[in-house]
């Protein structure tokens, strides 16, 4: 007898390495369940809800404050070396602040146009040729120069990583947590502020109450706490309208911001619901909610996504679920021109998918389900089909060149009028067309018959 589990509340339950072959899980609520190394071989999960406790939602976003702190603190210690711009005569200290401006200015453009990682790569190198000239032009003080200027960036280089990194976990922490992370960069971008007001202020105070030095010096102090002060807040404003964008684009899938995004969901991931190295064998996810669920190392094998709600925020380690276009086709069933050209799709469930004029050129389709999927003109040129379920798909008008079917491939009821043995091209659009006769088409069965792998040798 398989185990019912439907409609039950299974929060943080461990079922870690059991055999729950055929189990019934439908409607269950399964967030923080641990199914570590379980056999789920055809369980069924149906409209069942994974994720994250709300207590594991609440550590997370208290994490991402401490974080925020961090960045915080460092972004501080950026928005007072800018500072030295107009509170300090010092010619170092005039290098150190216009350095720092200009560090900030070239991360914000390389990372909108080539990405984060780009950005740390460019900053540096500017680091390095500004400090190479600040040694040769202060003699005497080369050595500080170098060091000031190379430790300089490299704090504001770490505080943006910082800052734009972990901004995304935030957002898929919680329901609320968005609001959070607003908040958060407000007050950030507030701390930023404040540090070179006191900063300002200091000076200002020093100038009248205990330096002696003078109206002028007054004056020269009080005109650069106005410029800090006015400097620290178009630079907050910038900072929130920079970290919403990069946020966005990362949530959005960005390709560039990529890497923020999967160290975001790993993140949110921490205490969700794990499958890490289960059997999900021909498993049933219809209409589950997985967002923040461990899925690395999982076998998925036949696995069904369809309609799954926040399949694109699951820790997908290296399965087919880290690529969005599969995702995509997963849970919608619309994969009309896609291109999965050499693609590791091993085990992919496409029943009933459209996938017209779609490219599987040298993909592995081993062992995947293409049950009643709509194959119109797909390009198969090398695709692997060892084990490969086609009962019922439409592979009329497919170009099925050096296509590699086995004994174990399935053309049950297979519905094809025609097939091209070769890829076409501009001088010849049908070529090689089974059958070869362009009034004749495939009688219902014909095709499975003709697909046999003994006739190989027949096809070409």
């Amino acid at each position: 007898m398989h185990q019912d589990f439907f409609g039950q509340n299974l929060r943080g339950r461990s079922f870690k390495g059991q055999n729950l072959e055929g189990a019934n899980f439908s409607g269950t609520d399964i967030k923080s369940a641990d199914f570590t190394g379980a056999n789920l071989n055809g369980a069924n999960f149906t409209a069942a809800k994974a994720g994250l406790q709300k207590r594991w939602a609440i550590f997370l976003v208290c994490v991402s404050w401490v974080l925020s702190g961090i960045s915080g603190f460092f972004s501080a210690f950026t928005g007072l070396f800018i500072a030295f711009i107009f509170d300090s005569p010092h010619p170092l200290n005039q290098v150190v602040g216009w350095t720092s401006l200009i560090v900030v200015i070239v991360l914000f453009i390389v990372i909108l146009d080539q990405g984060l990682k780009s950005a740390l790569a460019v900053t540096f190198a500017l680091t390095v040729a500004l400090a190479v000239a600040v040694a040769l032009a202060l003699t005497g003080a080369g050595a500080l120069a170098f060091t000031v200027v190379l430790a300089l960036a490299l704090a504001v280089t770490l505080a943006f990583a910082v800052a734009l990194a972990f901004a995304g976990p935030l957002a898929v922490a919680g329901d609320f947590a968005l609001a959070v992370a607003i908040a958060l960069a407000i007050a950030n971008a507030g701390a930023g502020a404040l540090a070179f007001v006191f900063n300002g202020l200091g000076f200002f105070a020093f100038a009248f109450l205990g330096g002696g030095t003078g109206i002028a010096a007054s004056l020269s102090f009080a005109f650069a706490f106005l410029g800090a002060f006015v400097l620290a807040f178009v630079l907050a404003v910038a900072g929130i309208l920079f970290s919403a964008n990069i946020g966005r684009r990362a949530m959005e899938g960005d390709e560039k911001y990529s890497w923020i995004r999967n160290i975001a969901i790993a993140f949110a991931a921490i205490g969700g619901t794990s499958f890490r190295s289960s059997d999900l064998t021909d498993v049933n996810f219809t209409t589950t909610t997985l967002k923040s669920t461990d899925f690395r190392k999982a076998i998925l094998i036949r696995t069904c996504f369809n309609k799954t709600k926040k399949l694109d925020f699951v820790r997908p380690g290296t399965t087919y679920l880290q690529k969005a276009q599969v995702v995509s086709v997963l849970k919608t069933g619309v994969g009309q021109d896609s291109n999965f050209d050499r693609e590791n799709l091993s085990g992919i469930n496409f029943k009933g998918a459209n996938l017209i004029d779609a490219s599987f050129i040298g993909a592995d389709l081993s062992q995947a389900n293409l049950q009643d999927a709509d194959l119109s003109r797909a390009k198969l040129v090398q695709a692997q089909l060892n084990g490969t379920d086609l009962t019922g798909a439409n592979l009329t008008g497919a170009y099925i060149q050096d296509w590699g079917i086995t004994t174990d491939t399935k053309f049950d009821g297979v519905r094809c009028e025609y097939v091209y043995m070769r890829l076409p091209t501009a001088y010849n659009p049908d070529p090689l067309r089974k059958p070869d006769n362009n009034k004749e088409v495939f009688a219902p069965g014909e095709f499975a018959d003709f697909s046999k792998p003994n006739d190989t040798a027949k096809q070409s």
